[in-house]
């Protein structure tokens, strides 16, 4: 009798530990949106600073556009369903012209 209780208790533990690992999960993700989110006011800094004669110029407008779709990617992870694929496009990732 013991055992069925043991069993049954472990059986009825398994789904509240998925849906909490999928809420930590999801409470991670929604931390990186807002440490990237928290990056723009840094690049729009930067893009101020930057020296407009120099030979080779960074592409802050690339960084930000990155950064955009990095956002866009996790907000739709967040807010679609689980069983939904989605496309985005791939990123620029060389900043330099």
């Amino acid at each position: 009798m013991v055992q069925k209780t043991i069993i049954t208790a472990l059986l009825l533990a398994c789904p509240f530990t998925a849906f909490a690992d999928s809420d930590a999960e999801r409470t991670a993700l929604a931390k990186i949106k807002h440490e990237i989110e928290s990056l723009k006011p840094l690049i729009a800094e930067a893009k101020a600073q930057a020296d407009s004669d120099a030979r080779v110029q960074f592409q802050y407008d690339w960084l930000a556009l990155d950064l955009d779709r990095m956002v866009l990617g996790i907000q739709e992870h967040l807010s679609a369903p689980s069983t939904q694929q989605r496309s985005f496009p791939p990123l620029k990732g060389d900043y330099r012209h």
